[in-house]
């Protein structure tokens, strides 16, 4: 095996351009994605607080042969903020494997396939082209389980590099991913310390942050919805802000859990180690329903309010053509996050989320126009200013006085606490499912007064005092 180039020969062309490529960005540290220095519950980007919204038709999405075309369409529409997996298991049949293949057909992990990375070079560049946000997964479980790992170059029957005796690895791995017993994530020296697997990877990891550093427009995820133990992850993120500190450039970290329960101990190694994790996702919440799925989102943002962070939730499960909800079970859960505080919301891929269907394309809009009147990241949920409320029919988050955003998952009609605040409040109506203005109205302050949707349907409100 060749040696392993060091992180710090590899950063010292972190800056430099490949031969014709176009140059790389010259913004300022300052000016990269971080927490914003006002409210740190949400994110600023070139110095402004930015709001995170999006949906995409895939997780990988550097690997898919429309990419270009995808994003202007996303950016259209209003979204921002994109999920990108390394992944590299042939879904589709689009995809392809970072590392070089040779004529036996055997791969070499020590050379690389240049479309891999071309493919991976083009997202970023063309995401901060278009000021897109990027959340990257650097591994994803099911790459290397099941039907994914009897093919895959790490697989020690398709690699010259090494054997199964060397690697420790099995032929067949056929557990689904989350019972955590494919030795790939237990390589790090604090766990079996596998001197064979792990310069692969760390070789992996540095070619991905020699592209990906650069660029201001990213957000680093360890793991896809990971049971694995807490030391696979605390390597990772620390061997990338390592990285990111020797090339002079701040990075924000997080790693993803794959317990449904928010509350419940794995979500704790990310909520209780800000030094390491500087925001967390929250994506697994999405398994849950109605008044259960806003409680558990509250009760993680009470429990980091001593050192507020964003709150990311890069996929919102529901689709009617998928396993974990209905579609409208995903519109919900995205509206409930949105105005329950979250610095970013994405649809979840087809088929298990809306992706960038046309309803999902509509919210953005319907959200963008909600986020033209109320600063979100001058409110918080505010729940009990609501009376005359059934469980799941009605979220506001508020600045009370000047401005509240109201989110009606069905139609209905609640009260809305005005008592200390007199005058007129403009409400203008937005239509979620169509992502056009509503009807516009006035209240009158002073009193708990009654807000009533215009139908049936998903449907937000914006209510601002009047100047």
């Amino acid at each position: 095996m060749k040696p392993l180039c060091p992180v710090l020969a590899v950063l010292a062309v972190l800056t430099a351009s490949a031969a014709g490529a176009p140059p790389l960005p010259t913004l300022a540290n300052s000016d990269r994605i971080r927490p914003y220095a006002t409210n740190p519950r949400y994110w600023q980007y070139r110095g402004q607080p930015v709001l995170l919204l999006g949906g995409s038709k895939d997780d990988n999405l550097f690997q898919i042969p429309d990419l270009r075309q995808h994003l202007d369409e996303m950016r259209a529409a209003g979204a921002n903020y994109i999920r990108n997996t390394m992944s590299d298991r042939p879904d589709k049949g689009f995809e392809v494997y970072p590392f070089f293949r040779r004529d036996d057909g055997k791969y070499d992990l020590n050379q690389w396939n240049p479309e891999y990375w071309q493919r991976f070079a083009n997202l970023l560049r063309w995401t901060f082209e278009r000021d897109i946000i990027v959340q990257i997964e650097v591994w994803d479980r099911f790459d290397y389980s099941t039907q994914n790992w009897p093919p895959h170059p790490y697989n020690p029957r398709n690699n010259v590099n090494y054997t199964y005796a060397e690697s420790g690895f099995a032929e067949q791995y056929p557990d689904h991913a989350g019972q955590n017993k494919q030795p790939f994530f237990f390589t790090t020296p604090g766990q079996r310390n596998n001197t064979v697997v792990l310069p692969y990877q760390l070789r992996f990891v540095d070619e991905m942050l020699r592209h990906a550093l650069p660029y201001p427009n990213v957000l680093y995820c360890m793991d896809n919805e990971t049971s694995a133990e807490p030391a696979w992850g605390a390597f990772w993120a620390e061997h990338i802000r390592a990285a990111a500190r020797a090339a002079g450039v701040d990075v924000f970290l997080t790693e993803m859990w794959d317990d449904w329960n928010l509350r419940g101990p794995q979500h704790r190694r990310t909520l209780d180690r800000p030094e390491l994790y500087d925001f967390a996702d929250v994506s697994q919440n999405n398994h849950q329903k109605g008044q259960t799925h806003w409680d558990n989102f509250q009760w993680v943002r009470d429990y980091i309010s001593p050192r507020p962070r964003p709150l990311n939730t890069v996929k919102t499960y529901g689709a009617d053509t998928g396993r974990y909800g209905t579609s409208r079970d995903g519109l919900e859960r995205w509206w409930r996050h949105l105005i329950g505080g979250a610095a970013a919301v994405r649809f979840h891929r087809p088929d298990s989320g809306l992706g960038f269907s046309p309803e999902a394309a509509a919210s953005i809009r319907a959200a963008r126009k909600l986020a033209s009147l109320c600063t979100f990241w001058e409110m918080a949920p505010a729940q009990q200013l609501l009376r005359d409320r059934e469980p799941n029919e009605a979220y506001v988050s508020a600045k009370p006085g000047a401005a509240y955003a109201l989110y009606f998952p069905n139609g209905g009609e609640v009260a809305l606490d005005l008592r200390d605040h007199g005058g007129t409040f403009a409400v203008r109506w937005i239509n979620v499912g169509t992502g056009d203005w509503g009807p516009e109205l006035e209240l009158t302050g002073g009193d708990w007064r009654s807000v009533k949707a215009p139908g049936d349907g998903h449907w937000a409100a914006a209510i601002v005092a009047a100047k």
